[in-house]
């Protein structure tokens, strides 16, 4: 079997279904398409993982800090306007936008999309497919997007106004712009 899986069901599975069987199924990473499919992902591997979470720390000193809003991890996902469920290896959601979804939503797969997302291509990941679904992220609503292929050695920033710049110096410095004031990370890869 070769992974991600998609899986194209033949009913409709409603949001509650499918957080559901998420709920069910813990140690299976699945996200849902637009189209209703059933993404099953494979787990990043440890170094992957490690390097999410200190693009994870960074954000979360930068927001304990500012108290601007809330940091989400991968494991997290969000219904996206779209009707897609994605759960970003790092997002964050301003703190009037979160604080505005009732805690009935919040406790699920909250209906938004995040303000800034972070994907981080591993071994498994097809470059093609984190790169549509960034572009999936701006266009439900998402201000600023970095895609971090540490594979292909470049960081892809993708902006609201639909710009992507690709930085490939080493080492690459990423600011938060506008979105996230003060913030800055540099990584060699």
């Amino acid at each position: 079997m070769e992974l991600p899986l998609i899986i194209r069901p033949v009913a409709g599975i409603t949001e509650d279904m499918f957080f559901d069987l998420c709920q069910a199924n813990s140690q299976l990473l699945m996200e849902r398409d637009k189209d209703g499919n059933i993404i099953v992902m494979v787990p990043t591997g440890s170094d992957t993982g490690n390097y999410n979470f200190e693009f994870g720390l960074e954000l979360g000193i930068w927001n304990r800090g500012s108290k601007a809003g809330y940091v989400f991890d991968s494991s997290s996902g969000f219904t996206l306007p779209n009707g897609a469920v994605r759960s970003p290896d790092l997002s964050w959601i301003s703190k009037s936008r979160w604080e505005s979804l009732p805690e009935a939503q919040r406790k699920k797969f909250a209906p938004i999309c995040p303000d800034f997302v972070l994907e981080v291509r591993s071994l498994s990941d097809d470059l093609s497919d984190l790169q549509s679904k960034m572009k999936e992220y701006h266009a439900n609503g998402c201000s600023l997007g970095w895609l971090i292929d540490r594979i292909g050695k470049k960081a892809y920033i993708y902006r609201k106004d639909g710009s992507v710049e690709i930085k490939k110096d080493i080492p690459v410095q990423l600011s938060g712009e506008d979105l996230l004031p003060g913030l800055i990370v540099e990584t060699n890869f």
